[in-house]
């Protein structure tokens, strides 16, 4: 796990090593063991090394071939000793044990093929110095990040946006970044919040060649394909098997590999699994001390069941408000998933004790974790009904009054599915934004986002076609951003096993019913794991990592709310006094306002940090 920068010249632009050097400087966080560069008339390239694999010789830039070819890459491919033993069969030789090298023996030989043949994280530039051909690539399910920019016919790119900010100075704010993020609470990809600094989309990789312009493809795209007629106990059996080997190829490193463990099915299942490959490992569980808030007491129980050790924190409100502005640094952009800070803080106990953890991120997704997934069979009564009957009934609910038993399943109940789930968070409805934002703008509603995916599932079924939703959104935008972004300004590398190309090859074969069944979530996958995973584990109630922001901002956290919605600089984009009565409402017991106003502060403080400057000492 790395950070690299760099940029890709046009027309004899000069020298950038020392620009490249301040971006580099600027995701220290990410390799504070080692730093590289390279530069030719096409590129200057910069690197920050967190050795994982090959102690020794895994320095970059590195460079293949009589150093034809220079490659920076961040991530890990686990499926590099396979790769590497195939190319020495094919008379490919190598002068480090690293997976970097292989990343280049594969371009050698297979070209613009190369990401698609590879397994792990990643995203990598490579720069064929004969050719001129700049290659690059981010891994097939954005587990790590890749953000570039185009400016007087240069292109910039850097593992984290901040390191193009730096440079450009951009003080920018997308007016069709932030209306989509106050509907999702995060930006979906390949926007940025920084109008000019865009993602490069997972599954995709580039090619820009002198004199052109760049040209990005997609080469991956996760799709569901159920199989309507399995034999439950085989389907179990090949489920068990992918994730025996993800686990084991996910352990390999020349460190200490730890696990996060936060009580529930699927972090436990990937510690079930480590465990037999390395049965000292360790884990690691943060909480709150509100009752009801906390997974450290399960945690521990879960660990004493699986017999390995779990090392614990408390997390205070006072902790919280006051390492919230470093947390934001460390996004990039703004993140308002409460569970997310709470990560933040795990990723620094973890690393005081191991320097590549496991997490069990991505089991949701791939085999209907969340509750909502059952909403298509609870509201199945619906699609019996005349659309004519049903839109009747759509506008009666919406005249009751709010709060009304029953007014919100009938609602959700004629609703189509489209119009119904945008992913696991849906914060402001259209309505409410146009009131919120200053430059709302009508033209561009949420479903500019989902629609394409919904388009494109026609033929699944609906719970399929909410995973699929999720998989291209949520995943990617909240978990693997707040995954990467946490652990990386600790300096800790984190792998996700559920997040692989094989084992999402069994995953996306298995049926709706065989997801959602038996009164539970993820029916098939608790099945295939009974064999090395106790039951009282597997089947515990879903609590993922709550955290008591409903109650922090009637008491705690009150005081803070306010200052911060008086204080911050973004009259030009948010109605404040909309937001004000948010939160009276919320401090007295009319609704629920919790999750909006999280919202609206979370993106308050990330403009204090990013373009107002008032937190100038974040590292």
């Amino acid at each position: 796990m790395c950070g690299f920068v760099g940029a890709i010249h046009q027309n004899n632009s000069g020298s950038q090593l020392e620009d490249i050097k301040v971006m580099n400087q600027v995701i220290t966080h990410r390799g504070p063991d080692d730093e590289g560069y390279f530069e030719n008339e096409d590129v200057t390239l910069g690197f920050r090394r967190l050795s994982i694999i090959d102690l020794s010789h895994g320095g970059q830039p590195l460079s293949y071939d009589e150093q034809r070819y220079w490659i920076v890459f961040n991530g890990e491919v686990y499926n590099y000793v396979e790769l590497r033993d195939e190319l020495k069969a094919d008379g490919y030789e190598f002068k480090t044990s690293s997976d970097t090298e292989v990343i280049l023996g594969m371009y050698k030989k297979y070209g613009v093929e190369t990401a698609a043949k590879l397994r792990g994280m990643f995203a990598f530039v490579i720069i064929d110095t004969q050719t001129h051909e700049v290659y690059g690539a981010r891994d097939h399910f954005g587990i790590k990040p890749f953000h570039y920019a185009e400016q007087d016919g240069q292109v910039y790119f850097a593992s984290e946006k901040k390191s193009i900010v730096k440079l450009l100075n951009d003080k920018s704010v997308d007016d069709a970044a932030l209306q989509h993020y106050m509907t999702f609470q995060y930006v979906p990809d390949p926007y940025t919040m920084s109008t000019n600094i865009k993602r490069l989309t997972p599954g995709h990789y580039f090619i820009k060649r002198p004199g052109e312009e760049m040209k990005i493809t997609k080469y991956f795209e996760p799709k569901f394909t159920p199989k309507p007629v399995q034999d439950e106990n085989k389907l179990a059996e090949k489920i068990a098997e992918s994730l025996h080997d993800s686990v084991a190829k996910h352990m390999r490193a020349d460190v200490t590999v730890g696990s996060f463990l936060s009580g529930g099915v699927d972090s436990s299942i990937i510690v079930a699994l480590a465990r037999q490959m390395s049965p000292n490992i360790k884990t690691f569980s943060v909480g709150f001390a509100r009752e009801g808030y906390s997974e450290i007491d399960v945690a521990e129980e879960t660990a004493q069941r699986l017999d390995v050790e779990n090392i614990s924190k408390v997390i205070t409100p006072e902790e919280f408000v006051k390492e919230f502005p470093n947390f934001m640094y460390h996004m990039d952009d703004p993140l308002a998933d409460p569970a997310a800070v709470p990560q933040f803080f795990l990723a620094k106990l973890a690393r005081q004790y191991c320097k590549v953890a496991l997490t069990g991120e991505g089991a949701d997704e791939l085999f209907g974790g969340y509750t909502i997934y059952n909403e298509p069979n609870s509201l199945k009564m619906f699609d019996y009904f005349p659309k004519p009957l049903n839109g009747a009934i759509n506008s009666l609910a919406s005249k009751l009054p709010a709060g009304m038993r029953g007014k919100s399943f009938l609602e959700r109940g004629t609703t189509p599915l489209e119009k119904r789930f945008v992913g696991n968070a849906k914060i402001f409805m259209e309505d409410e934004k146009a009131q919120l934002l200053k430059r709302y703008n009508p033209a561009n509603p949420y479903t500019v986002i989902t629609k394409p995916f919904y388009d494109a599932t026609t033929n699944l079924d609906p719970i399929n076609r909410m995973e699929d939703v999720d998989m291209h959104t949520w995943l990617i935008g909240d978990l693997l951003l707040n995954a990467d972004r946490t652990t990386m300004a600790a300096s800790l590398e984190l792998r996700t096993p559920f997040i692989d190309k094989e084992v999402f090859k069994v995953a996306s074969t298995i049926p709706a019913d065989m997801k959602i069944a038996h009164n539970t979530t993820k029916y098939i996958l608790r099945k295939a794991a009974e064999s090395f995973t106790p039951d009282n584990v597997l089947y515990r109630k879903k609590l993922g990592f709550p955290v008591p922001i409903r109650f922090w901002l009637k008491n705690e956290l009150h005081d803070w709310a306010v200052q911060t919605i008086n204080e911050s600089e973004v009259d030009d984009y948010i109605n404040k006094d909309f937001v004000l009565k948010l939160l009276a409402d919320h401090t007295n017991g009319v609704r629920d306002n919790s999750r909006k106003i999280w919202t609206v502060l979370t993106f308050m403080v990330w403009h204090q940090v990013y373009i107002e400057g008032k937190f100038p000492n974040l590292v």
